[in-house]
Parts: structure tokens; sequence; C-alpha cells
């Protein structure tokens, strides 16, 4: 028998200070450990950042690419979990879902496949036609990514039937507690696609910067609010947590 989980929702504004940002997911994460706090889901919208990854700060043209991200206007920071470099602004929602549990590291798996599966639900309901996977020549590659396809040449000026990344996932876990954090492109996709293109070519990894999308691409006219809205609907709809609002 599942147990249903009480999930306090906070909704921040960012501070500014894309590294603050990163590490109040530490710090939730930490008292979520310390049975300071209950489950927590924090939504917020960021400040134009440039995640990189661990593995990007060792690469010979990280310095070029972070002086690429300045230039286009984003503050370049370097996250503890995640895999290579991600860019997000205040037209995408980055949500931190904070949860204790005794054998954290047991459900790792089983936690990618089960919030793709709740984002990609919350997409298909603005009508997005969501799928769960790793589009070939993606930004932060990862194989839980949540891409949206456009059959009607919307999606961008190269194909009829072009696949964008819409979310992408990470997490991390400690005893006791884990945090999965997801970065959901709402709008405003050009700049991303602009100075990704950019940084990964600095850092001479392959990425396709067709590859790079927001929700809007898909579905003209929907914003961050609706989005909103559609993801905590579908939280409360999966039967597993309490939304407290």
């Amino acid at each position: 028998m599942s147990v249903t989980v009480d999930l306090d929702l906070l909704r921040e504004e960012p501070s500014a200070d894309p590294v603050a940002d990163l590490a109040r997911g530490i710090d939730l994460l930490n008292e979520v450990k310390g049975s300071e706090r209950g489950a927590t889901l924090r939504i917020y919208r960021p400040s134009p950042t440039l995640a990189f990854g661990q593995r990007d700060v060792r690469l010979p043209g990280f310095e070029a690419a972070r002086m690429a991200a300045l230039r286009h206007g984003f503050e370049p920071v370097v996250r503890k979990a995640g895999g290579r470099a991600a860019a997000y602004h205040q037209g995408t929602l980055i949500i931190d879902h904070v949860q204790p549990e005794p054998d954290a590291m047991l459900g790792h798996t089983r936690r990618f496949q089960d919030f793709g599966a709740l984002f990609a639900d919350a997409l298909r309901s603005l009508g997005v036609d969501a799928h769960i996977g790793e589009l070939p020549g993606e930004y932060c590659a990862g194989e839980y990514s949540v891409y949206g396809t456009s059959h009607s040449g919307t999606a961008s000026q190269y194909d009829d039937a072009a696949s964008v990344k819409l979310v992408g996932t990470a997490q991390r876990v400690v005893t006791g507690a884990w945090l999965f954090t997801s970065v959901l492109v709402v709008t405003d996709s050009a700049p991303l696609r602009s100075v990704l293109d950019e940084v990964y070519q600095a850092m001479e990894i392959p990425m396709d910067p067709r590859t790079v999308g927001a929700v809007e691409d898909l579905v003209p006219g929907v914003n961050v609010d609706a989005v909103t809205e559609a993801l905590l609907n579908t939280y409360r709809g999966s039967g597993k947590w309490n939304l407290d609002t």
C-alpha cells in the first residue's frame, strides 16, 4: 500500500545571485535530512544562468565557455549535481523536490523514471506531444530528459517534425533524504540556443542547437503561469503527494 506524502509548496523569487539560488536547494536538502522541515516542493524562475557540470570545469575550453556565457548575459556557475552545461533564464522554471527517505539511494533510478513521467504528463495536459528519452545531440544529455515533438513545423525552422528538449533532471542523494531538480524551459528559447551553441563549441562537445527549445515553441501562447499550474495539477492528481498550497 503506497503512502501519500504531505508536500509543502514554496514559490520563491530569484535572489539575483545564481550561486545562492543553487545553494538554497542544498540548504533545503540538509534541512529535510535533519528533520527541520518535511517534504518540500520549491519552484522559482531563475536569473539568466549558465550552469556548468563538474566535468566541464576540467576541459581546456572551459574558460572560453565561461567567457562566452558572460558575453551572452548569463552568469556562469558550477553545480554539484547533473551532467554537462545547461542554460536557463526567467522563461524557465526550476523545480526542487526535496523529500526524506530512509533508503534514499535505493530509489535513484526509479525517481528519474517517475519524475520523467510526471513532467511528460503535465506537458501533455497542455497539448505537447511529450516523451521521455535522450535526443541525439541534446545539451546536458540525459536518458530521462523530457522532449516534445511538433508535427506542424511550429517547433523550429529546421524540420516539419522537430523534437526539442524541454526538461532536464538531476538529483542529489544524502543519507535520509534526496533532492530532485528539474529545469523546464517554457518561453524564449532563442537566447538559450545561442549561448549553448557557443558554450558547447568552446568546450568542443558535440551539441545540436536544434534540440534547444521551449514549450511555447510547440504550444504558441503558453506562458509560465499556465505551465506551473499544469505541473501542480499533475502533482495533485498523481495520488502520491498532498500538496500544501
